[in-house]
């Protein structure tokens, strides 16, 4: 089983923190290069239900669970699982004397029949990439409540 935390603090207020971050159709300005397509296919009360599209053209289907009010948004991998047995992603939002403090916790089982990583490794890409991508959060957000004030 793989399990990454990472956590960045963003200088803005709650509200939009988590609006923006929760935007699905940004999500290709937000994660920097790591999607080519970001499209929503339902919104059901809180739940979303979307297809992520990488560079190489592979996609998969995932829906998300918005607790706003909580302050946590829920994740999960929803079809095609591989090369997952599942993969699940809690965000928090805490706030801090200095802004909001945006977690993400990634929890995730390979499925035995992918063999081109091990789950170290793919803890590790997951470690890279959330970090970069966090720094492209804040930054967005920042300049975003910088304009609105």
């Amino acid at each position: 089983m793989g399990h990454t935390v990472n956590s960045i603090v963003i200088n803005a207020p709650y509200d939009l923190v988590f609006d923006i971050s929760n935007k699905i159709e940004r999500w290709t300005e937000l994660f920097g290069k790591e999607y080519a397509s970001a499209d929503v296919l339902e919104r059901k009360g809180n739940e979303i239900t979307f297809r992520l599209t990488d560079e190489d053209k592979k996609s998969w289907v995932s829906k998300r669970w918005l607790f706003k009010e909580l302050k946590m948004a829920y994740a999960q991998r929803w079809d095609p699982l591989f090369p997952f047995l599942y993969m699940k992603i809690v965000w928090f939002y805490t706030e801090t004397p200095i802004g909001i403090q945006m977690t993400w916790i990634q929890d995730f089982e390979l499925d035995p029949k992918f063999t081109k990583f091990t789950a170290e490794q793919i803890e590790g890409f997951i470690n890279k990439h959330s970090q970069d991508n966090m720094k492209i959060f804040k930054k967005v957000i920042e300049q975003e409540a910088m304009a609105a004030k």
